[in-house]
């Protein structure tokens, strides 16, 4: 233990003599670190945000997408799903991609073509002002409910109902503002513009409807609500490949399958950077060991051993790697901080990646270390002495 102790303060000694040579040593390994931890954080924060909002959404709903651009359904062929006890609820919807303008300030926008119950299954709530109504499907009305994103940027303002903006070559009044509800895997919920669904239909000289929402009567119910859907689209269709029916569970499944691949993939290209921090501490130390032969020699004369030696050479490269790894670890935390502020999201640091990153430090100087401090314990006293 006191060789051991003996060896840290020579290593620290070596390493605090020549700062500006260490620093640049270290300087691929806190790169590497940062890679790493920085990367794999952002992955895994943006994964759980999405996670969040998608189970926000209920893990009681299926989302009902038909896929051949030949099936054609209507409207009464989802809402005929309702007769069914397992499911409480039906809400097909029609995107409509164009332009919302209010003056001389316009944004690019989605338009919903929503039924009645389509805040309900979707699990939207009012800020403000109205829903869709029974009514506003009779008569095709051009009113709207728009979430609070669409408001700032139309009006710098949620004092919106009542307001009129265009879109489609169309006057829609705003009878509606959604509250605040982040985002799900298909965007921005508070960029929503909900419009009834015929008025859509209209828009788009379409009545086809290739999406929709089923929620079920309950959680349990959920795996005979999605059979029941799919048998009902297969009687409508006659080919079980022209739909898709997901659940929320199967969603979050995919994701997390998608992201941890994703995270896995980000970590090991930025560990490659470790590996050249790696390679740059063996190189400096190859470098140290030429220039302290003297040393060596000296220390082999009056009776050191080549285990000292090689743990001498071996502990110094590990200190090189590990500092390194700790400077990467406070500018990782430092970095995602201001990351954070920069785009307002809510980023939190990846511990298992740090833990990782470091213990990879660790390897890295026992593995790159190993052969600089190999080559200094086989010098002889002789020899040593006589290269200088």
């Amino acid at each position: 233990m006191t060789m051991f102790f003996n060896s840290l303060r020579l290593a620290v000694r070596s390493t605090l003599a020549n700062k500006m040579r260490s620093f640049l040593t270290m300087l691929g390994i806190i790169i590497g670190v940062m890679s790493v931890i920085v990367l794999v954080s952002i992955a895994q924060s943006t994964t759980s945000s999405i996670t969040s909002a998608i189970s926000s959404m209920g893990s009681d709903l299926l989302t009902v997408t038909i896929t051949d651009e030949d099936i054609s359904l209507t409207t009464d062929d989802f809402l005929a799903l309702e007769e069914y006890d397992s499911i409480s609820g039906v809400a097909p919807y029609l995107t409509v991609s164009t332009t919302a303008r209010s003056g001389s300030t316009y944004t690019s926008v989605s338009a919903l073509g929503v039924t009645e119950e389509y805040m309900d299954v979707a699990g939207l709530t009012l800020e403000s002002g109205r829903s869709i109504v029974p009514s506003d499907l009779e008569w095709r009305t051009y009113v709207a409910v728009i979430g609070t994103e669409i408001a700032g940027e139309l009006y710098e303002s949620y004092d919106v109902i009542g307001n009129t903006f265009t879109m489609s070559g169309h006057t829609f009044t705003i009878v509606g503002l959604l509250s605040e509800s982040g985002s799900n895997s298909s965007g921005s919920l508070d960029s929503n513009i909900l419009i009834p669904l015929t008025t859509a239909q209209r828009i788009a000289d379409s009545t086809a409807i290739t999406t929709a929402y089923v929620q079920a009567d309950s959680v349990d119910d959920v795996a005979l609500a999605q059979a029941l859907t799919e048998y009902n689209l297969l009687e409508l269709t006659r080919d079980e490949d022209t739909y898709e029916v997901y659940n929320m569970t199967e969603l979050l499944d995919t994701l997390d399958d998608v992201m941890s691949t994703l995270s896995l993939m980000l970590g090991g290209i930025a560990a490659i950077s470790l590996l050249v921090g790696g390679i740059g501490i063996m190189n400096i130390m190859l470098v140290s060991v030429a220039e302290r032969t003297r040393e060596i020699g000296i220390r082999k004369a009056i009776g050191a051993r080549r285990s000292h030696i090689l743990m001498q050479f071996l502990i110094e490269a590990c200190v090189l790697s590990i500092l390194g790894g700790l400077l990467g670890l406070g500018l990782s935390a430092l970095g995602l901080k201001i990351f954070a502020l920069a785009t307002d999201m809510t980023i939190a640091m990846e511990w298992r990646a740090a833990i990782a990153a470091l213990i990879f430090c660790i390897v890295i100087g026992v593995v790159f270390g190993s052969y600089p401090a190999a080559k200094a314990s086989k010098m002889t006293p002789i020899d040593a002495l006589q290269r200088n």
